[in-house]
């Protein structure tokens, strides 16, 4: 006769196994996408550029979609450099992280406050929402996609009651491997990235066309 309590031990012992790589995990991706941010500070492309897979996807704000690990490397090294007279800080704040239940996949919504400016020249206040992917290749955490969402980006002596920066642009000389994947305006527009977890009370499910919905610029 099978041995009813052993069976349930390993069953136990299985799911706790489980258990302790999600929070493993959760844990590795908020150091991973911190690192992220840290390294993008000081403009350490080639850094932040290891942080993705092979097979990585990168988006930010109206630039455009560069695919591969190889093309996020030469879009970040076209970034300007860290400079005297430079500030250019990405914190990664708010994060909600959302393990898959093989502990193989994840995703993450996180809040980025972004001061950026050039001594004599310019000073900006930013903020957006990452909406990334990410997955366990060659056994550690890397980035998978990670597309970022402007909210506002506006002149720090002006703030944002005097209005926005346009959404940024393509670079001059590095063009995108595809256009963006969603078309949206920043401040004094409103979009909401889709999240891609439902509300953890309710169970309401979030959807694109919720966010169509609320965005206030005009066809889309």
């Amino acid at each position: 006769m099978p041995d009813l309590a052993n069976e349930t031990l390993e069953r136990e012992i299985a799911a706790l196994r489980t258990e302790v790589r999600r929070l493993s995990a959760w844990t590795d991706i908020a150091n991973l996408q911190a690192a992220y941010g840290y390294y993008v500070d000081k403009a350490l492309y080639d850094e932040a550029a290891d942080l993705f897979a092979r097979d990585a996807t990168l988006e930010i704000a109206g630039r455009g979609l560069f695919r591969g690990q190889d093309r996020i490397r030469t879009y970040l090294n076209a970034l300007p450099p860290m400079e005297y007279g430079g500030v250019f800080n990405h914190m990664q704040l708010q994060p909600v992280i959302t393990v898959s239940e093989d502990g193989l996949t994840a995703k993450a919504r996180w809040r980025a406050f972004i001061q950026i400016g050039w001594l004599g020249r310019e000073a900006r206040w930013a903020e957006g929402t990452y909406e990334n992917r990410y997955v366990f290749e060659d056994d550690r955490w890397k980035i998978d996609r990670l597309h970022f969402f402007t909210t506002y980006y506006v002149e720090y002596d002006k703030g944002w009651n005097e209005g926005g920066v346009e959404l940024a642009k393509p670079l001059d000389g590095v063009e995108p491997d595809e256009t963006v994947t969603v078309a949206y305006g920043a401040f004094p527009h409103v979009y909401v990235p889709p999240f891609h977890y439902a509300n953890p009370v309710s169970g309401r499910e979030w959807t694109e066309e919720r966010s169509r919905q609320l965005s206030t610029l005009t066809g889309k």
